[in-house]
């Protein structure tokens, strides 16, 4: 086997992978409002999360594509990135912690391309920086919008019957719930393909990624779809009951608040963590109940994570590119 196809193969395993660790962003609220059960609910958040393929253009791909330079963007360096992403993915997947697979593989990639280059001016840091800002803004601007619209609609719903506010915003909930998983698919999906096309891009096989065959989004759309009908429900548990509880109506601010966060950095080229983005969503709609309604010894525990999983991961990734060469030599 070329060992482009086993990055390629290793590139959709790792999407696979994506689409079941990050099931929780597109289904935890949904499920613990019992608006769908968790069968139904990953069966919905995978239609979308496949739908977003006719929708939104390579913004984020062409990002994630050029983490690292084109002279250490090398074969080598792709693949040394995708087996430490999948690793570290599967390890917080086991743990039930809702880590960031986008950071894991831009973490990933940096660091292979790092250990390449034996020097730090291998990762396009006006490409990086963008994704390292939004570790914070994005649960930031989550947890603000779902605060805001949080507000809005009780103001507006006050007046009426509490019952059938409720049933309102149970089939509200589905609406919000499927412009989630679309801005799940454009955001996640998407950077596999950034990956995809460095290591087509190493071998001459295109000359940039607007030259990306139509197999490769095709591909990935299906994988993150595949794995995202798998679920994983020690990650759904961990967002969608520790965090906060929620109703209907608050599953709805949530999840609208993410998404909005997800189509704008996506317009803007940003990669960003869809588990920050909804984590933050949860807080803000949990915030507008009181500050007490937020379990923040959960929630720090997950900053942990989300500050660890760049620098662990491309340590791991530099890790395994000297071991691959070592070997290969």
């Amino acid at each position: 086997m070329q060992l482009i196809t086993l990055v390629i193969i290793l590139a959709l395993i790792f999407d696979f992978i994506n689409g079941f660790h990050d099931a929780a962003n597109s289904i935890a609220t949904v499920v613990s409002t019992k608006v769908l059960s968790p069968l139904t609910a990953v069966i919905w958040a995978a239609a979308f999360n496949f739908l977003a393929y006719w929708i939104f253009e390579l913004k984020v791909a062409d990002t994630v594509a050029k983490t690292v330079n084109k002279e250490n963007a090398t074969l080598l360096v792709v693949l040394s990135g995708v087996i430490a992403a999948i690793i570290w993915n599967l390890a917080t997947w086991w743990g039930g912690i809702p880590s960031s697979s986008s950071h894991t593989l831009i973490g990933s990639f940096a660091g292979a391309g790092i250990a390449n280059a034996g020097s730090f001016s291998a990762v396009q840091y006006d490409k990086v920086m963008p994704t390292v800002y939004f570790i914070v803004l994005a649960p930031l601007i989550g947890l603000f919008m779902a605060y805001l619209i949080s507000i809005l609609t009780i103001n507006i719903c006050r007046r009426f019957n509490p019952s059938k506010v409720d049933i309102v915003f149970r089939r509200l909930q589905l609406l919000s719930s499927a412009a989630y998983s679309l801005g799940h698919g454009g955001n996640d999906a998407q950077k596999v393909m950034g990956i995809i096309a460095a290591a087509m891009v190493s071998q001459g096989i295109i000359g940039d990624i607007k030259e990306l065959p139509e197999w490769v989004p095709l591909a990935c759309y299906t994988a993150i779809a595949a794995g995202t009908l798998i679920g994983g429900w020690k990650i759904v548990k961990t967002m969608g009951q520790k965090i906060t509880k929620l109703s209907p109506f608050e599953g709805f601010s949530a999840e609208t608040a993410g998404a909005l966060t997800l189509f704008g950095t996506q317009h803007f080229k940003i990669p960003v963590s869809t588990t920050h983005t909804i984590t933050g969503a949860i807080i803000g709609v949990g915030v507008t109940k009181r500050v007490s309604a937020v379990r923040w010894g959960v929630t720090i525990q997950l900053i942990w994570a989300w500050i660890l999983t760049i620098p662990v991961s491309g340590l791991l990734a530099a890790g395994i590119f000297y071991l691959i060469r070592m070997f290969m030599n």
